[in-house]
C-alpha cells in the first residue's frame, strides 16, 4: 500500500470512528458532519470524498456493526458441539441477545437495523454470514434455499426488534424474562 493509500485509508478510518463515537453519544440527529470533520481532524470536503451525507456513513456503520455482532456470534457457535440445530440456533441467538446488552450504545444506534436483509449486503465480505446461511440450511434440511433465507430473516429481525424494545426501552420486560418467550416463539417458527 503506498503512502497516499495509507494516508487516505486513515482519513477515512478517521471520520469512521468519529462518526460512530459522534452517533452513540450525541445521537443521529444531534450529530452535523461539521463535528464528525472536527472530531477525526480533517477538512469538512475530505469526508464528501468518503461519503455523501452523515446517513451513508450511519449505513456503513449498521452493515459493518451488525455483520460483527453476527459474525462474533457465529463463531462462539462454532467452537461448541450441539445435540440438535435447536440447540444450536438458541445458543447463536443467545450470543446476539448477550453482546447487545453489553453494547446498548450500539443496539441504539443500529436500532431496528440488525436485519437479515441488511446483513445479506455483506456476504461476500465476511465468511461467517455465509456460516449462518449454511447452519440454517443444515437445520432445514428440507426446505429450498428461499424458504430458508426466509426463515432466517424473521429469526434475525424478531431477534433485533425484540433486542431493541427490552434493551433499550425496557418494554414489555427486560430482556432475560422475555428470552423464554423469544425462544419459545422461534421454536414454533422451526
Amino acid at each position: 500500500m503506498s503512502k497516499i493509500q495509507k494516508n487516505k485509508k486513515e482519513k477515512e478510518s478517521s471520520l469512521y470512528a468519529a462518526a460512530y463515537d459522534l452517533f452513540t453519544t450525541k445521537g443521529i440527529h444531534n450529530t452535523a458532519i461539521s463535528d464528525i470533520v472536527k472530531k477525526a481532524g480533517v477538512a469538512k470536503g475530505t469526508f464528501y470524498l468518503y461519503f455523501k451525507d452523515k446517513y451513508d456513513v450511519l449505513d456503513k456503520i449498521i452493515l459493518d456493526k451488525s455483520t460483527e455482532i453476527l459474525s462474533l456470534a457465529i463463531n462462539k457457535t462454532n467452537l461448541k458441539q450441539f445435540l440438535s440445530f435447536e440447540e444450536k440456533l438458541f445458543y447463536f441467538i443467545n450470543c446476539i441477545i448477550e453482546y447487545l446488552k453489553e453494547n446498548k450504545l450500539l443496539l441504539k444506534l443500529i436500532y431496528k437495523n440488525l436485519s437479515w436483509g441488511v446483513i445479506k449486503k455483506a456476504c461476500k465480505d465476511y465468511k461467517e454470514i455465509n456460516e449462518i446461511f449454511y447452519m440454517f440450511e443444515e437445520g432445514f434440511k428440507d426446505l429450498n434455499r428461499e424458504e430458508v433465507e426466509k426463515i432466517l430473516f424473521m429469526i434475525i429481525e424478531i431477534t433485533g426488534s425484540v433486542c431493541y424494545s427490552c434493551i433499550v426501552l425496557n418494554e414489555p420486560t427486560d430482556i432475560d424474562e422475555m428470552k423464554p418467550i423469544l425462544f419459545e416463539t422461534i421454536k414454533k417458527i422451526i
